[in-house]
């Protein structure tokens, strides 16, 4: 923080300066702050580049794609089998991934299901495992950049009282009230990181969910697709029902 010696010539000093720009009034809330600032500057810089890696992530992976999943069933419960790879191939999205993982794993029969389900596991697993990658990190910066920022806050308040009791008798009001804005200046930084930090956090956990749910939906109707009622109203037919009509 400031030395308490400069905190009644700092205020004085930003009090009747001339206006200044946008970088230029940063610099000087930087060197009020003190070394608490440049921690969470440094913060600020690693919170952007998450959020930017990630976003660059999910366009790149084309995260919230669904367009290929009915194609791809329809072509495969058809029996076109290697028109439904070659639709899920070409595609970086992890729900293709998984997709294909359980369209190449159902043509060695039943006998083997339960090995195929435990490699559709491992391979989503490791498919969210990288779509969450960068995730944690995000929320520790959400939750613990508040708490930098009052750390400042403190030791900023520390320092005006101690200003405050070395002008003995002659108490100078500015002497307090300038310790206290620059003093609050880590706490406001702290807030303008954590906000954004924790709204993509929030947004990305979202993304990734819809990518698991997209994941089970998936899978799931590529063993169950025999228990899906006909669209249109239309049943099945009984097995031997056509057998069991009287000949005309």
């Amino acid at each position: 923080m400031a030395d308490p010696t400069t905190v009644k010539a700092g205020a004085t000093n930003v009090t009747e300066a001339v206006p200044v720009g946008v970088f230029e009034q940063a610099l000087l809330f930087m060197e009020d702050g003190g070394p608490v600032m440049y921690l969470l500057l440094a913060i600020s810089i690693l919170t952007l580049t998450l959020i930017i890696g990630k976003l660059i992530q999910f366009w790149m992976l084309r995260v919230n794609a669904r367009g290929f999943v009915e194609p791809a069933l329809r072509s495969w419960h058809e029996g076109r089998n290697r028109e439904a790879m070659n639709i899920l191939r070409p595609q970086r999205n992890p729900v293709a991934r998984v997709l294909e993982v359980a369209l190449y794993g159902s043509t060695d029969g039943e006998g083997r299901q339960e090995l195929v389900k435990e490699e559709i596991t491992r391979v989503a697993g490791l498919e969210l495992d990288n779509l969450r990658s960068g995730l944690r990190p995000l929320a520790l910066i959400a939750n613990i950049s508040p708490l930098i920022g009052l750390l400042g806050t403190v030791l900023g308040m520390i320092n005006a009282f101690k200003a405050l009791q070395a002008a003995g008798n002659k108490v100078d009001p500015s002497i307090l009230s300038g310790g206290i804005w620059v003093a609050l200046l880590t706490t406001a930084a702290g807030l303008v990181i954590a906000i954004p930090a924790a709204a993509a956090h929030n947004w990305m956990e979202g993304v990734v969910y819809r990518a698991q749910r997209a994941m089970e939906d998936a899978v799931t109707r590529v063993f169950t697709v025999q228990l899906s009622p006909a669209r249109g109203g239309d049943q099945p037919a009984e097995p031997g029902a056509e057998a069991a009509q009287p000949a005309e």
